[in-house]
């Protein structure tokens, strides 16, 4: 709301819908079949707050300097780069929620049957921060959002259908065959029929006017990014 600020959104109905609004719709599925799954981001319950901030102190970044992490949450862009590590746990950081996508969930909760951010957060703090089991993209976006608009930064999800991670950065996704057409499983591209990740509203004093304005920051655990 303060307009010198670097998360400040100037129309009043965004504010509402990106800061404010405890409940949202996830939109999954494949292209021909997109369903709406309820979410309830909870971002104003009890407890949540501290629950965000014990999360800023767990991470790495300020375990390692943490002079320098407190000194940096005035920045929006250092704290969603804090958080999004922070959404996943498979790097062993006291993260989360540890992604799963193959095999069995019979002895922990499915990714599907989760409907809102509160009742993760919640066992997360309960379990004395281990990794809650299991989540996919979409379950790493509705709390991360949760967790974001909690600290003030003005967030949303994204979901794009016939997705795909281009790993060494070619431009292409590429699969390959052997002579008789047979599919070598050897590229490290993947496609999938959906993905969902963050949008935050913030400025970009580091690149430029032009880049004011909504920021990716995807949650889900695909490959480090500067360690």
């Amino acid at each position: 709301w303060l307009a010198g600020d670097d998360v400040y959104v100037a129309n009043e109905n965004e504010r509402q819908e990106y800061v404010l609004n405890e409940n949202g719709i996830i939109f999954v599925g494949n292209a021909r079949y997109i369903e709406a799954r309820g979410w309830f981001y909870g971002q104003f319950q009890d407890h949540l707050l501290n629950i965000c901030l014990t999360m800023l102190d767990l991470s790495l970044y300020y375990r390692q300097s943490p002079a320098s992490d407190v000194s940096r949450r005035g920045d929006p862009k250092y704290v969603g780069r804090v958080i999004s590590s922070m959404i996943n746990g498979n790097d062993n950081d006291n993260g989360v929620l540890l992604g799963k996508w193959q095999g069995s969930f019979h002895s922990h909760e499915n990714p599907s049957r989760w409907d809102g951010s509160v009742a993760i957060l919640q066992k997360w703090r309960q379990d004395n921060y281990r990794p809650v089991q299991y989540g996919q993209c979409w379950v790493f976006a509705g709390v991360m959002c949760t967790v974001l608009r909690c600290l003030g930064i003005p967030t949303r999800l994204v979901s794009n259908f016939n997705s795909a991670h281009d790993v060494d950065r070619n431009l292409s996704i590429d699969k390959y065959y052997d002579s008789s057409g047979r599919s070598l499983n050897i590229s490290k591209d993947s496609t999938w029929d959906y993905h969902v990740w963050n949008e935050s509203w913030f400025l970009r004093p580091d690149l430029g006017a032009a880049y004011n304005g909504w920021q990716v920051l995807d949650a889900t655990p695909q490959e480090q990014s500067r360690g």
